[in-house]
Order: structure tokens, then C-alpha cells, then sequence
């Protein structure tokens, strides 16, 4: 019996993602075809269904897998020892990764296929209430730690930066030539700003 090489398994499984990925971005969910992403990946339909049952399925490995890295990108980030820092590198990057446009695309992709499958949309809103939490953490720890304001809400604090990190699609949709480097240097004086320690009145 052959057995499977587990490290094998995840890096054609991640080859096929990515390549999927890129199908769904160029041309939509539903225009995409299972022969497109074979294509894209360079393997037969057989390869493919050994792994994803269905296209969706496929399409729905992009965000889960996407899920998972967050997560990890979060925890890693409350374990450092400057949650501040930790904080603004994980909204910057993670603001800058939506300014590719393919990932634009793609998440916008998602958001269509969301109106019309509620299973996928429900994948969403778990994502979503994960990097919120996962956020809240991170600006808990900041004000705890002194770094920021300690009257800011750490939950009404991560919904906005949640909306901050969205808005970059918006960003790169409307300017394609986007400076992407100055855009985040904004959004981190932005951030600074939001989150700072209020002053003390004067003569206080």
C-alpha cells in the first residue's frame, strides 16, 4: 500500500489553491471552470477532485486557508513584547496584502458569492468576527501595557481597524498606480493617531 507524503499532499494542495486563486480573481467565481483551474495548476481533472470535491469547494479552501494564516500571523503578534508595534505591523500588512489587485478582486468575488450561498457567507462572518477577535486582543494588550489610549473600546477599536484594512479595496480599485508604500506609511500615522494616549489638559 502506498502511503502519502503529507508534506507532498499540503504543497500540491497549496499549488492548487493558489492557482485557483488566481482563475477566480481573473474571472469570477461562476465563469471559472474546473478545466480552468487544472489548466492554471497543470494537473489532469483526476489530480484535481483527489483533493477538492467541487469547485467551491476549492473556492472555499482560498478563504479557510486564509483564515488559518491569519490566525497565526495574530498569535504570533500578542506574544511579542511590543503589542503596539505588533499591532500596526499586522493591520498594515495585512491592509497591504489587499492592495494586490487580484487579492481585491478576489475578496470582492468572495463578497458576490457570499449574497448568494449561505454556507460560504456564514465562512465569512467567521473569519471576520476571528480577526476581530483576534485584533481586540492585540489593542487590550496595548492600552494594558499603556500604549495607547485606555478609554478607547478594544472591540469598537478592532471593528474600525477591521474597516480600515477593508478599505484599502476601495483604495487600489479607484487608483491602480497606487504608491503602496506611501498609502501604508498614512494608514500607520493614521492608526497612531486613533490610538494615542490622549493628552493631558494643560496645568494637569
Amino acid at each position: 500500500m502506498r502511503t502519502v507524503d503529507p508534506a507532498k499532499h499540503a504543497a500540491k494542495r497549496r499549488a492548487i489553491v493558489d492557482a485557483a486563486a488566481g482563475c477566480f480573481a481573473e474571472k469570477g467565481f461562476e465563469r471559472t471552470t474546473t478545466a480552468d483551474i487544472c489548466r492554471a495548476a497543470g494537473i489532469s481533472s483526476g489530480s484535481l477532485f483527489h483533493y477538492f470535491p467541487s469547485k467551491r469547494a476549492v473556492f472555499t479552501a482560498i478563504f479557510t486557508d486564509d483564515a488559518v494564516e491569519t490566525a497565526e500571523r495574530l498569535e504570533t503578534a500578542a506574544k511579542t513584547g511590543d503589542p503596539l508595534t505588533a499591532l500596526l505591523d499586522v493591520v498594515t500588512e495585512l491592509a497591504g496584502q489587499l492592495a494586490h489587485p487580484a487579492v481585491a478582486r478576489l475578496v470582492l468575488e468572495a463578497a458576490a458569492q457570499a449574497a448568494r450561498d449561505d454556507d460560504f457567507a456564514e465562512l465569512i462572518r467567521r473569519n471576520d468576527v476571528a480577526l476581530r477577535d483576534g485584533l481586540t486582543v492585540l489593542v487590550r494588550r496595548a492600552a494594558d501595557a499603556g500604549l495607547i489610549d485606555p478609554g478607547v473600546t478594544p472591540r469598537a477599536a478592532a471593528g474600525w481597524l477591521v474597516g480600515l484594512i477593508d478599505a484599502m479595496i476601495s483604495r487600489v480599485t479607484l487608483d491602480p498606480d497606487l504608491d503602496l508604500a506611501a498609502e501604508l506609511a498614512i494608514l500607520r500615522t493614521i492608526l497612531i493617531r486613533f490610538l494615542r494616549p490622549a493628552s493631558p489638559p494643560d496645568g494637569g
